[in-house]
């Protein structure tokens, strides 16, 4: 089979000639040491670079994204995945001032709309801030934003340019490979939790009118993805830790479940498949979130925070699993332990059609190299 046809037949839940495989993403640490040169993927790294190559000029930023596709191809194909991820983080914006090689500040209109990008090297990634300290946002502050973007969301068209790896990669290789894709995001907002919690409780309207606005972008942005040959929507947004998701089963079902379910159904009216994306505890809203809603497939998959592929396998039989292999496991394993949680993600996936190996999430900055490598080799042995 092709790297293509054996995903494709995993959400069929047809039998495969071994075992698919996505490790969903890398740090540049371990791609470099595993490609022999400093390689162009990551988080928050890849960010940096992007500012600093617009601040160094026109040819550098050009290099800097040649270099950002050519090094994720060549991860992925050294990863022996199925799938392939063409593009990781980006920052498409030029500062207007280099603070020092690590900040960049964007003095753009007014003053108080500001920003820096400070990157820190040894965790590879980047925070974003605004230059004056923020004022804590009210009902009023957020109502206005989603007002804003319900008058412009009737003119948001996707474009190429916003998907130009992706479009390349499907170009080159999508005969061969399923192209990773980004489509469908869904959440709360994360970043200034407070006034977020308490508007679940308070303004829901508000909430749910911002979700609203979210449907319409997958909307547009899975048709325009699935004219040009995609079929799996990578979507979804975190929203719980180890210990269980960071609202209530109530709140998901009366915010996020119509929502989610009106996603999985667009991407389903295409031809196409919903990927719904979460670190986490997730069995307080997993009858919901995998049954109800109608979502085809579930990655970033962490048996650590007891998400367990065979349980899922067997209460969730119409859903395609993607991951389990722990983060943490590979970081700060030994390789007993990496070796046994690999083979254990190899037997479940064997005996149960429809699962895609992989890691749960990045190899993270730190992993020592050999444990990324002994992850390959097993998978490669037996998968």
């Amino acid at each position: 089979m092709t790297p293509r046809e054996r995903v494709l037949a995993a959400f069929a839940k047809e039998e495969t000639d071994r075992v698919p495989v996505h490790h969903i993403g890398t740090c540049s640490e371990i791609a470099s040491a595993l490609l022999g040169r400093e390689a162009y993927v990551g988080g928050g790294i890849q960010q940096w670079r992007e500012v600093t190559a617009l601040w160094e000029g026109e040819d550098a930023h050009e290099e800097f994204v040649e270099r950002s596709f050519r090094d994720a191809i060549d991860i992925a194909r050294v990863f022996q995945n199925d799938i392939i991820r063409p593009s990781y983080w980006r920052y498409n914006r030029r500062p207007t001032k280099k603070i020092d090689d690590n900040t960049y500040l964007f003095a753009e209109g007014a003053e108080e709309d500001w920003t820096v990008l400070r990157f820190d090297p040894p965790s590879e990634q980047c925070h974003v801030f605004k230059y004056h300290p923020e004022a804590k946002q009210t009902f009023e502050d957020i109502e206005a934003q989603i007002s804003a973007g319900e008058k412009s969301v009737g003119d948001y068209r996707p474009t190429e340019q916003r998907y130009d790896f992706e479009l390349r990669a499907m170009e080159l290789m999508g005969d061969e490979y399923v192209i990773r894709v980004g489509a469908g995001g869904c959440g709360i907002p994360t970043r200034n939790t407070d006034i977020w919690f308490e508007a679940m409780l308070l303004r829901p309207d508000l909430v749910g009118r911002h979700l609203d606005l979210q449907v319409e972008r997958a909307r547009r942005d899975i048709e325009f993805l699935s004219q040009r040959g995609f079929k799996l929507f990578w979507g979804g947004g975190d929203f719980a830790s180890y210990e269980g998701p960071m609202y209530s089963p109530q709140v998901f079902d009366d915010l996020m479940l119509p929502r989610v379910t009106e996603i999985a159904a667009i991407a389903e009216a295409h031809g196409g498949f919903y990927l719904f994306a979460s670190d986490g505890n997730l069995w307080p809203v997993a009858d919901s979130l995998f049954g109800a809603s109608g979502v085809h497939g579930y990655y970033e998959i962490d048996g650590r925070a007891q998400m367990d592929l065979g349980r899922l396998r067997r209460e969730f039989p119409h859903l395609t699993l993607i991951g389990n292999i722990s983060s943490h496991t590979v970081h700060l394993g030994t390789r007993e332990e990496i070796l046994e949680e690999v083979l254990s993600c190899l037997q479940e996936a064997k005996r149960s059609h429809g699962i895609i190996v992989g890691t749960s999430n990045y190899f993270v900055p730190g992993t020592p190299v050999e444990n990324v490598e002994a992850v390959l080799e097993t998978i490669e042995q037996y998968r």
